[in-house]
């Protein structure tokens, strides 16, 4: 008797844990498309913020402008190679400039978006030019 109602607790224990692995599954595809997404938004914020800190580069008011990106893409021979089954995520960038067309305060709104995923993750920074970043 003993042994049927263990059988029947372990039964029990294993189809909860059965039910909750798409969850889980679901969830760890989550997680790994809002990774991928911050550090590609994390880039290319940088990336703006370098070209605005110079004062030398001349920077345009606008956007959103779309570019996409894979996550694993590499430069080789100066082309963009991406790994076979990654995913595009699409990057919307827009310039603003802060202090009416002067061209020394700018915010740089960043939009990360995926397959799947319409609304995605954005970010913000305002960058303001620098004397010592001339080149």
């Amino acid at each position: 008797m003993e042994v049927v109602i263990s059988i029947a607790v372990l039964t029990v224990g294993i189809l909860s844990l059965i039910t909750l692995l798409p969850s889980s599954m679901r969830l760890a595809g989550r997680s790994d498309f809002l990774g991928r997404a911050s550090g590609i938004l994390a880039n290319q914020l940088e990336m703006n913020e370098a070209m605005i800190l110079n004062p030398t580069v001349t920077v345009t008011a606008g956007g959103p402008t779309a570019t996409t990106v894979y996550p694993s893409e590499q430069v080789s021979g100066g082309q963009p190679v991406k790994k076979g089954g990654d995913l595009p995520f699409t990057v919307n960038t827009t310039l603003t400039s802060l202090d009416a067309g002067a061209g020394n305060v700018w915010l740089v709104t960043v939009n990360v978006t995926w397959p799947g995923n319409t609304t995605g993750i954005t970010e913000s920074v305002r960058v303001m030019r620098q004397q010592a970043f001339t080149q």
